[in-house]
């Protein structure tokens, strides 16, 4: 009886959606493969797979233009026929999206498999994330970002908080749960605060020891527990560089990836001309500065590979368009020359 009510739930579901958008269809149909296993069983069977390995996602290099192939479920099995228990490790993939012609899209890491083998079979790379993000087409890098996060949230919660018991994943990979304490777990992901400051007719950059060399880019923080982002942006501004926000204004925000998984919350902050003499906290920051608007028209105009001057030092370049920081710069760089 149960089987015949949710096929029958399905066909009243898929009525329904056919009177939306493309879109709302594609949402409702992803909502109903995270919550029917069966459902979602059956989708990886259709769906196309991205392949990592120890979070390093599969590209592959087509003259000067890096790809991210998408293998069906028949050449993920092909290639994972090549080592035991293959039916095992189709389990382990999570639901990263899909189509707009409703065709799953899976994220699988093979990390314990000998990655040599899998890069030779499909003429490839595992290619760190950071810098897959920067050579990847812009569509292709928010997939890859969340299901780096996703599978990294998986590897890090395998074991209940409560009870130390194993947990187990759902088959889309959108919870996981402790079955000898009955506690659900979902995927979470920490709100952190990136903010150009301005005073006007500068804006504000810093680096930190682990940037490479030359880069400069936006402040950031994590918001502590029980702040708004309008605190988390003073207190962070406040913090490294020893300045008091006089005003500020929400951009946009973006996932990131890194260092685990975090919601970057893009603001511009104002600070005043005549207080703004910077105050730096080394203990976070190497270096942080003004530029103003003709250093900033260089700098984005810089690649890493061409920052490097003869007598070794580098010129300041800042992040690639895909990141927010960059978004951020070429906002103010708009609001000047307007």
């Amino acid at each position: 009886m149960a089987a015949v009510y949710q096929a029958l739930h399905r066909r009243a579901s898929s009525l329904v959606c056919r009177l939306h958008s493309t879109y709302v269809r594609k949402m409702r149909y992803l909502n109903q493969l995270k919550e029917d296993d069966s459902l979602c069983r059956q989708a990886r069977t259709s769906g196309t797979f991205y392949l990592f390995h120890n979070l390093s996602p599969f590209l592959q290099k087509v003259g000067k233009k890096y790809l991210v192939p998408q293998l069906s479920a028949a050449e993920t099995r092909q290639i994972l026929e090549k080592f035991p228990e293959a039916e095992q490790w189709m389990e382990k993939s999570v639901l990263i999206g899909c189509s707009d012609e409703h065709r799953p899209r899976f994220a699988l890491d093979l990390g314990a498999l000998d990655k040599s083998v899998i890069e030779s079979e499909l003429q490839g790379s595992f290619t760190d994330l950071r810098k897959a993000l920067f050579v990847v087409d812009g569509e292709d890098s928010p997939l890859l970002a969340s299901a780096q996060s996703l599978l990294r949230w998986h590897d890090s919660h395998r074991y209940c908080s409560k009870t130390g018991q194993p947990t187990e994943k759902n088959p889309a990979g959108s919870k996981r749960v402790c079955h000898a304490s009955g506690v659900t777990y979902y995927p979470q992901m920490s709100p952190v605060v990136i903010i150009l400051v301005s005073d006007g007719s500068r804006c504000l950059l810093a680096r930190q020891p682990s940037f490479l060399p030359g880069m400069f880019t936006a402040l950031s923080g994590f918001c502590d527990l029980g702040e708004n982002v309008e605190e988390a942006v003073r207190r962070e501004v406040a913090e490294e560089v020893g300045l008091e926000v006089e005003s500020l204004h929400y951009s946009a925000s973006q996932h990131w990836p890194f260092p685990s998984s975090s919601l970057m919350i893009a603001c511009h902050a104002l600070v005043g001309a005549q207080q703004a003499e910077i105050s730096m906290d080394t203990l976070e920051l190497e270096e942080a500065r003004w530029f103003g608007l003709e250093e900033i028209v260089e700098g984005l105009k810089r690649e890493p590979s061409s920052s490097k001057q003869d007598d070794g030092s580098f010129l300041p370049w800042f992040p690639p368009k895909q990141a927010i920081a960059h978004q951020l710069i070429r906002e103010w760089l708009q609001q000047q020359t307007a």
